[in-house]
């Protein structure tokens, strides 16, 4: 019996990463250095709700006595992996609570930038998992820890992620091959490999100099000061620099940016206007207070903002959408690029829309919803990218003129006061309650269905406000409600916890 051991290898890869190029190459790599070499693979379910694992083991021929061949494991095992390679973040963080990654043996090198997942996409909450957590628990977790953007290293070399991540490991040392062997397994793939040199150099020089990650999806933009929200709204930012507290002015700046790209001018000085007489109340200097101003400012930007019929046509025409989806799909010059969106108004919908005395006759009268339901119970897609489409989502974001007549605009308005009163009413004698009250407007968002559920579970929630007041605990207790109601949709988890209150 030899007492060598096999060279052990976890790739987590998403589809069209080249994960299975990249454990090719390995075992390429392996064959043609005196190796005996394997590698399977384990699917995710999904895309993105589990990457494939790409398993392979080395084992020196010089090992094996005459005429034997070693047996190989179909998967990896954990605490018995030697490297670990995952191409993006989240992937990252599943090798490390399936136990593939150890301190004592394991080389880890991953990806920064994050694909987010379907449970943080749909959930109703802000459900991204923290960077930082991740990264932490890498360094932490491994022997060797390599981490850099390689998504944005491909995507500057015009490769894919595969290759960048391959120099990584040829970086490392922790395989007995030298750099010209790795180089000479892309040069017999035969394909892309001008492209991939390049990435496998990015890599292997990230990886050789050690850099931090970066922690963005994207480069960082410059944060929106009261200095760089341009000259149309140079005067709403001198009124913030006057009249507000330093620490909500880059909050503030956003948010009449914000206002002035969904309606106009106007709407960003009311948005001013509403919040002034909180600024007025509150102490300076408190950080209590600081944090009250700070995130009513940020939620009511969103409330102020919400999502109908024209925002939805309005972002969905825009010159920088298209831009957008063609990078995503690295459109070229001899491709034609079409967008089909899929649109179900419901009557409620159409109804918001419509100036206010229009709109509530529609819902009232039963003959008017007769004639329009039938135009409303299946969707319809539209291709923007063609003239008619387009034309159509067009003429929709152009009523943003009569926004402020129609149902919806009068609806909203009508509860940001209701919900500015209780926070001002609440601010100077229980001012942790209030920034509780602040923070649940994150329950109303969206349009359609969605909208209506998080109102009933934000009125739900409100409903319990008296007794929440006169409660010791009551702000915790207002926090706990809000995370109850945005931990699922069908309003089961508040339910339970509203028979605790």
């Amino acid at each position: 019996m030899s007492s060598q051991r096999a060279i052990t290898v976890a790739i987590l890869a998403m589809g069209g990463e080249g994960g299975g190029v990249l454990a090719d190459w390995l075992v390429d790599l392996a064959e043609q250095s005196g190796y005996f070499a394997q590698t399977t693979s384990v699917p995710g379910v999904a895309q993105r709700t589990g990457a494939t694992i790409y398993y392979i083991e080395m084992f020196p021929e010089v090992g094996v006595p005459q005429g034997a061949r070693p047996v190989m494991a179909l998967s990896p095992v954990p605490g018995e992996v030697d490297v670990v390679i995952a191409s993006e973040l989240m992937e990252a963080g599943r090798a490390m609570q399936r136990g593939l990654v150890t301190a004592e043996r394991t080389t880890f090198i991953a990806s920064t930038h994050r694909v987010y997942s379907m449970t943080e996409r749909t959930a109703m909450g802000d459900g991204r998992v923290d960077s930082t957590k991740l990264l932490d628990g890498g360094r932490a977790a491994a022997k060797h820890f390599i981490s850099a953007d390689f998504a944005q290293l491909a995507e500057d070399t015009g490769s894919l992620i595969g290759p960048a991540l391959y120099g990584a490991l040829a970086a490392t040392g922790r395989l007995p091959f030298s750099r010209g062997q790795f180089e000479d397994t892309v040069r017999r793939g035969g394909v892309g490999v001008n492209a991939s040199l390049k990435a496998f150099a990015a890599g292997f020089a990230v990886a050789l100099k050690g850099l931090e990650p970066q922690l963005t999806l994207a480069p960082a933009a410059a944060p929106v000061g009261a200095s760089s929200v341009g000259p149309r709204l140079a005067a709403l930012a001198q009124r913030i620099r006057d009249h507000f507290p330093a620490a909500a002015h880059e909050t503030l700046c956003a948010g009449i940016v914000r206002m002035a790209d969904y309606q106009d001018l106007a709407y960003a000085g009311e948005y001013l206007d509403r919040l002034a007489p909180l600024g007025a109340m509150l102490p300076a200097g408190s950080p209590l207070s600081a944090s009250l101003l700070d995130d009513t400012a940020r939620h009511l930007a969103l409330w102020m903002s919400y999502e109908d019929t024209v925002r939805v046509a309005d972002l969905k025409t825009r010159r920088t959408r298209f831009q957008r989806v063609g990078g995503e799909v690295h459109l070229k010059d001899s491709q034609h690029l079409d967008i089909h969106e899929f649109l179900h108004p419901r009557v409620e919908e159409i109804a918001d829309t419509l100036p206010a005395g229009l709109g509530r006759w529609l819902l009232a009268s039963r003959w008017a919803r007769a004639c329009v339901q039938p135009f409303t119970r299946q969707g319809c897609v539209v291709r923007t990218s063609s003239i008619r489409g387009y034309l159509l989502l067009y003429g929709i974001a152009a009523l943003r003129g009569l926004r402020r007549r129609s149902l919806r605009f009068q609806r909203e308005h009508q509860r940001m006061d209701d919900w500015l009163a209780t926070i001002m009413r609440l601010a100077p004698t229980h001012p942790e309650l209030a920034l509780e009250v602040a923070r649940s407007q994150r329950l109303v968002k969206g349009y359609g269905d969605t909208h209506a559920r998080g109102w009933r579970s934000y009125q739900r929630v409100m409903a319990m406000l008296p007794r929440l007041q006169a409660a010791p605990q009551g702000a915790q207790q207002l926090k706990a409600l809000s995370q109850a109601a945005l931990a699922d949709d069908t309003g089961q988890a508040l339910e339970r916890m509203l028979a605790t209150v």
